[in-house]
């Protein structure tokens, strides 16, 4: 909550086939995202805001196919302020054959707000550690993650416009092209807000190439072009800032955001030494 007003919520139930992030409030107060695809219902799948891939070592765990699961398996951490809100929590990658999980995934959510009335931004990241000493994420437009915007912020069903850190908008123009940041907004006359997706510039591939789509929905494929093999000696870590703002897409701001984003340091979970307290969050150099 920000101010009072709750700006997003961690779903985490076990009734879930994996945990997301929703509502996604914008300024005005709506939510930015929502669940299910307006004109499909084949796609309950897609959760607002949530990690998933297809094709890991293969086993789908994008789709709701029996069996695979993401669950949470222990909340790491939890922080407030007047500055920022910090969570922490770790996620196991299940095949369902109950042998384990075959990955583990720490998340670090930071939420802030900005500097204009009920603008906030949020910076999402994701450690992977293999239970074995390698995992193969094989080529794929799905995942790592995504994000199904709100039925009138899409282009297709709503009043929506795409635009890329390439000045280019559209699906036709922005669909499996590199740029390193996507904004999905509203572009109604009394109603403009948007969501930004910002991809870290030491993310593997970066900038990243989008599957984004007119209907509704836009993520940073992590292995469009290459396969990727986690390791667990060297877990992966991936960040992204999404950022909740009033008007259309500005670049130029924009542009400040991953200037600045890009400059951070990265999240640390550590054993608290204060009493009461298991672990805390801080930034690396902290």
């Amino acid at each position: 909550m920000i101010d009072g007003n709750e700006v997003s919520c961690w779903q985490a139930g076990q009734d879930h086939p994996r945990p997301f992030l929703f509502p996604i409030r914008g300024p005005s107060g709506r939510s930015l995202t929502r669940i299910g695809h307006p004109g499909a219902p084949n796609h309950d799948h897609h959760l607002s805001v949530w990690f998933a891939h297809a094709a890991v070592a293969g086993i789908d765990f994008w789709s709701n196919k029996p069996g695979p699961r993401i669950r949470q398996k222990e909340w790491l951490a939890q922080e407030d302020g007047d500055n920022r809100a910090v969570l922490a929590v770790r996620l196991g990658w299940n095949d369902g054959h109950d042998a384990g999980d075959l990955l583990e995934q720490d998340v670090v959510f930071s939420a802030s707000p900005l500097g204009k009335p009920g603008e906030w931004s949020m910076e999402i990241q994701a450690t992977l550690r293999p239970a074995s000493p390698t995992l193969l994420f094989q080529k794929s437009n799905f995942g790592l993650l995504a994000v199904r915007v709100a039925r009138e912020v899409s282009e297709h069903f709503g009043r929506g416009r795409i635009t890329g850190s390439s000045g280019k908008t559209g699906e036709p123009a922005l669909f499996n092209q590199p740029n390193a940041w996507m904004d999905y907004s509203c572009v109604e006359a009394g109603h403009e807000e948007g969501i930004t997706l910002i991809d870290h510039p030491e993310n593997p591939g970066h900038p990243a190439r989008w599957h984004v789509r007119a209907d509704g929905w836009m993520g940073p494929s992590l292995t469009r072009t290459d396969e990727i093999t986690l390791k667990r000696e060297k877990p992966l870590v991936l960040r992204y800032l999404l950022v909740a703002h009033s008007g259309p897409a500005d670049p130029a701001g924009i542009k400040v955001q991953s200037d600045s984003f890009a400059l951070s340091s990265r999240w640390m979970v550590t054993r608290s030494t204060r009493p009461h307290r298991f672990n805390e969050v801080r930034r690396s150099g902290e």
